[in-house]
Formats: structure tokens, sequence, C-alpha cells
């Protein structure tokens, strides 16, 4: 487990645009659940993270079709929330960072920390806004 305020800033760069922490299983299910679509980042302290993944979902928002829900956890912090999440993404392997979007609770866009690391933020956000434009 991560401490707390080295994880702090690094969770508000999402908070801070609107995204909702979700920190235990029930959580998850509940969020995953609910009509519409639903953004999931996995969110870790891994580099790609900072450079990439964050950026990338964040510009992503700046489209006209958007998730209903945006929310996240983080990897190596809310241990229960981040197993719940991965429960709902199978069959891909736990990666984190990575990005899961959903609609009415079904799985229907992955992004893996493959699809991600290395990559500008911009190509991200192109991925997930392709993605919003055919599943919201």
């Amino acid at each position: 487990m991560y401490p707390a305020e080295l994880v702090k800033p690094m969770r508000e760069h999402l908070t801070q645009v609107g995204f909702e922490e979700l920190h235990n299983a029930e959580a998850v299910d509940t969020a995953i659940a609910q009509s519409g679509t639903t953004l999931v980042v996995v969110n870790s302290v891994c580099g790609c993270a900072a450079a990439n993944a964050r950026p990338g979902a964040i510009m992503s928002l700046e489209n006209d079709k958007r998730p209903t829900q945006t929310v996240t956890v983080f990897a190596g912090v809310d241990k229960e929330a981040v197993a719940k999440a991965r429960d709902h993404m199978v069959p891909f392997p736990p990666s984190s960072p990575c990005m899961a979007l959903f609609k009415d609770g079904e799985l229907v866009h992955m992004l893996e920390r493959h699809h991600i690391e290395g990559r500008p933020a911009e190509l991200i956000a192109e991925n997930l806004m392709n993605a919003y434009n055919e599943h919201c």
C-alpha cells in the first residue's frame, strides 16, 4: 500500500475534474451496474499514468459525447475496489493504469497498460473519444 500523502496529488488529478473515487467493491459494482456509460480508470503511481493515462482520460472528456459517469480506483491503495473493477474487466489481464468503458453494466471498450505506455495523451484521448462516439 502506498502512503496517502504520496498518492494524494495523483488522486486529485482526476477528482478535480469530476471523477468519483471508489474505495470498495460495493461502490464499484454499484457504479458499473448503473444505466448509461461508465468510464473506469484504474489509476496508479507509474510514470505512464502521470504522463499519458490521466491526461488522456481528462482530455477525452472534451468530446461532445461523454460517459454518463467517470470513476476511478487506485492500484496499490484501493485494493478491494481495484480487485472488483478487474473482475468486471475479464477477460483482460490485470494492468495499471488501464481504462474500461462500460455500457449498462457490460464492458464495451478496454485500454490496457500496453495501449497506454509510450503513447501520447492525445492518442489515448482519441481512442476513448472514438469509444464514446460509438457507445455513449
